[in-house]
């Protein structure tokens, strides 16, 4: 992690350390992998977003999201399994849930009931920083993990990467800009996830997506993070030839989810 990494990352990352010890534990490694002999096999997530995508279709991986640091509580009435069914209905191509609980008030028990409520693949959305967090995410189901570039140094990345190889997982590779975008394509993953949102302001822009475009060729999917909230962001998104989003907190927001999802990308 470089020293320019704003201080809630920063933060939040020393917890996952704190807490990736305090699991270790009370649960080592083979506890871990014996609960993932136990799980049916992962449901391809990239394969889904890439292939809706091949399609022509908008590959939205729709979030499962209580609260966050910025916003505090996005959503009181919070039904994991519920709210998969609805985004599922509603056209969702993947999942993404939370499971912080400091920083998120989220946990595994989300992602497992909305995984079970579903047949949809589901993206463990947490601060992965050990290996040990790695088998973690397959024991408790999870298909994909996420990797944020700002909260890694270099040499982690990689090995995270090679541990997701490893347990059949696929990887969401997060940037914010160049530079971070530079270490992500040195991955052999197929999935680039361009955050919108500013870390030390938590101001959000399309722009962070469209200024980076030109620097990723063709052998990657370009998934689109944060600030879209109206159909004409997906069409500014889409005639830039984005065709995959993660949208949680305009949904979160919404009565119905799934409606909300199927209303922005109608």
């Amino acid at each position: 992690m470089s020293s320019g990494v704003p201080d809630v990352l920063r933060k939040i990352c020393a917890r996952k350390v704190e807490e990736v010890a305090e699991r270790r534990a009370q649960a080592s490694v083979a506890d871990l992998e014996a609960r993932i002999a136990e799980q049916s096999a992962p449901r391809g997530f990239a394969d889904a977003l890439l292939t809706r995508s091949a399609s022509g279709g908008a590959a939205v991986i729709a979030e499962v999201k209580k609260a966050s640091p910025s916003k505090g509580v996005i959503r009181e009435d919070f039904h994991p399994a519920q709210i998969a069914r609805q985004y599922e209905e509603g056209g969702a191509t993947c999942l993404s849930v939370l499971t912080d609980r400091d920083f998120f008030q989220g946990g595994e028990a989300y992602l497992q009931a909305a995984r079970e409520n579903c047949a949809l693949p589901v993206l463990r959305k947490d601060f992965t920083v050990d290996e040990y967090q790695v088998a973690e995410a397959r024991s408790i189901g999870a298909d994909a993990i996420l990797l944020i570039v700002a909260a890694l140094q270099k040499t982690q990345l990689h090995e995270l990467a090679n541990a997701a190889a490893h347990y059949g997982l696929d990887v969401l590779v997060e940037v914010h800009d160049a530079d971070e975008l530079e270490q992500a394509l040195e991955l052999s993953t197929p999935l680039v996830g361009i955050n919108n949102r500013n870390l030390r302001d938590f101001t959000t822009s399309l722009d962070t997506t469209l200024s980076l475009l030109d620097r990723i060729g063709d052998d990657r999917l370009v998934i689109t993070e944060s600030a879209i909230h109206s159909r004409d962001d997906v069409a500014l998104m889409r005639n830039a030839g984005v065709n995959a989003f993660l949208v949680g907190e305009a949904f979160m927001r919404a009565e119905n989810p799934g409606q909300a999802l199927q209303e922005l990308f109608a």
